[in-house]
Protein backbone atom coordinates (compact mmCIF):
# COMPACT_ATOMS: atom_id res chain seq x y z
CA UNK A 1 0.00 0.00 0.00
CA UNK A 2 1.69 3.29 -0.94
CA UNK A 3 0.96 6.27 1.32
CA UNK A 4 -0.22 9.76 -0.45
CA UNK A 5 1.17 12.86 0.56
CA UNK A 6 -2.53 14.04 1.23
CA UNK A 7 -3.06 10.92 3.59
CA UNK A 8 -0.39 12.14 5.44
CA UNK A 9 -1.74 15.57 5.51
CA UNK A 10 -4.71 14.27 6.41
CA UNK A 11 -3.58 12.46 9.21
CA UNK A 12 -1.53 15.51 10.65
CA UNK A 13 -5.01 17.63 10.36
CA UNK A 14 -6.71 14.80 12.27
CA UNK A 15 -3.81 14.88 15.57
CA UNK A 16 -5.14 16.97 18.24
CA UNK A 17 -3.10 14.88 20.85
CA UNK A 18 0.16 13.68 19.99
CA UNK A 19 0.52 11.83 23.23
CA UNK A 20 -2.70 9.95 23.64
CA UNK A 21 -3.53 6.45 23.31
CA UNK A 22 -7.23 7.48 22.43
CA UNK A 23 -5.24 9.00 19.20
CA UNK A 24 -4.16 5.35 18.42
CA UNK A 25 -7.83 3.96 17.89
CA UNK A 26 -8.83 6.99 16.16
CA UNK A 27 -6.73 7.11 13.41
CA UNK A 28 -6.99 3.39 13.03
CA UNK A 29 -10.62 4.03 12.70
CA UNK A 30 -10.65 6.84 10.68
CA UNK A 31 -7.37 5.66 8.00
CA UNK A 32 -8.34 1.93 7.46
CA UNK A 33 -5.55 -0.16 6.76
CA UNK A 34 -3.27 1.58 8.05
CA UNK A 35 -1.44 0.92 11.88
CA UNK A 36 -0.56 3.65 14.00
CA UNK A 37 2.14 4.08 16.61
CA UNK A 38 2.82 6.68 18.95
CA UNK A 39 6.55 7.30 20.48
CA UNK A 40 8.41 10.52 21.67
CA UNK A 41 10.54 11.90 19.12
CA UNK A 42 13.86 11.85 20.92
CA UNK A 43 13.11 7.82 20.79
CA UNK A 44 13.65 8.09 17.21
CA UNK A 45 17.29 7.71 16.18
CA UNK A 46 18.56 7.73 12.38
CA UNK A 47 15.65 9.14 10.59
CA UNK A 48 14.21 12.11 9.42
CA UNK A 49 10.50 12.64 9.92
CA UNK A 50 8.72 12.74 6.59
CA UNK A 51 6.14 15.63 7.40
CA UNK A 52 6.65 17.99 10.98
CA UNK A 53 4.55 19.49 12.90
CA UNK A 54 4.88 21.77 15.70
CA UNK A 55 3.90 19.31 18.41
CA UNK A 56 4.66 16.04 16.83
CA UNK A 57 6.54 14.93 13.36
CA UNK A 58 5.10 11.62 10.99
CA UNK A 59 7.29 9.03 10.20
CA UNK A 60 6.37 5.86 7.83
CA UNK A 61 6.27 2.53 8.79
CA UNK A 62 7.22 -0.39 6.55
CA UNK A 63 5.46 -4.02 7.48
CA UNK A 64 6.39 -5.81 4.56
CA UNK A 65 9.27 -8.06 6.26
CA UNK A 66 8.97 -9.81 9.41
CA UNK A 67 9.79 -6.68 11.67
CA UNK A 68 8.48 -3.32 11.04
CA UNK A 69 11.00 -0.37 10.40
CA UNK A 70 11.03 3.28 9.53
CA UNK A 71 11.37 4.19 5.70
CA UNK A 72 11.29 7.21 3.63
CA UNK A 73 9.24 5.67 1.00
CA UNK A 74 5.81 6.21 0.40
CA UNK A 75 5.32 2.99 -1.81
CA UNK A 76 6.15 0.69 1.17
CA UNK A 77 4.64 2.29 3.86
CA UNK A 78 1.81 0.74 5.43
CA UNK A 79 1.89 2.50 8.50
CA UNK A 80 2.31 5.94 10.39
CA UNK A 81 4.45 6.57 13.91
CA UNK A 82 2.89 9.50 15.16
CA UNK A 83 6.46 11.30 17.46
CA UNK A 84 5.66 13.81 20.04
CA UNK A 85 7.77 16.65 20.53
CA UNK A 86 8.90 17.75 24.00
CA UNK A 87 9.38 21.54 24.89
CA UNK A 88 13.45 21.07 24.68
CA UNK A 89 13.14 19.81 21.27
CA UNK A 90 11.83 22.91 19.46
Amino acid sequence: MALAQGQLEAIAAAVDDPRSLALVERLRSQFAGLTFTLCADDDVIGMRPVLEQNEFNLYLVDGSDHCMRLTRQHELASGVLVAWKDEDDE
